[in-house]
């Protein structure tokens, strides 16, 4: 069994170039195909799945790399019940609501955690 990541993002991509970083970071690990990648996006991080990102930090890292991510076969995690999935409209990749409970076990089962 490969090792398994998770890269928890919570910065907000139009304040901060954390969550482009993070993606960036996230489809770099995962194209070796060594790890398991997964991403876990909180709060206003949520908004880096948006279709539109022009007026965001870093924007091209959006574009560019969460196609790599999507490539990978999952399905990228997001807070369940957050207010920012309602403003999200169309995603660039698919994505899953998860629980808090669900995200402490899925932290409990990796090898390694990020924050950003």
């Amino acid at each position: 069994m490969k090792p398994r990541v998770l890269i928890v993002v919570e910065s907000d991509p139009r304040t901060s170039g954390r969550p482009a970083e993070a993606i960036r970071v996230a489809a770099g690990i995962g194209t070796w195909k060594k790890v398991e990648i997964l991403l876990y996006l909180r709060g206003p991080a949520i908004l880096s799945l948006a279709e539109y990102s022009d007026d965001w930090i870093d924007e091209d890292n959006f574009g560019r790399y969460l196609p790599i991510l999507r490539d990978l076969g999952q399905p990228v995690r997001v807070q369940q019940g957050a207010p920012e999935v309602f403003e999200l409209g169309e995603a660039l990749v698919p994505f899953e609501e998860i629980s808090e409970a669900r995200w402490a076990e899925l932290a409990a089962q990796c090898h390694s955690v990020f924050r950003f």
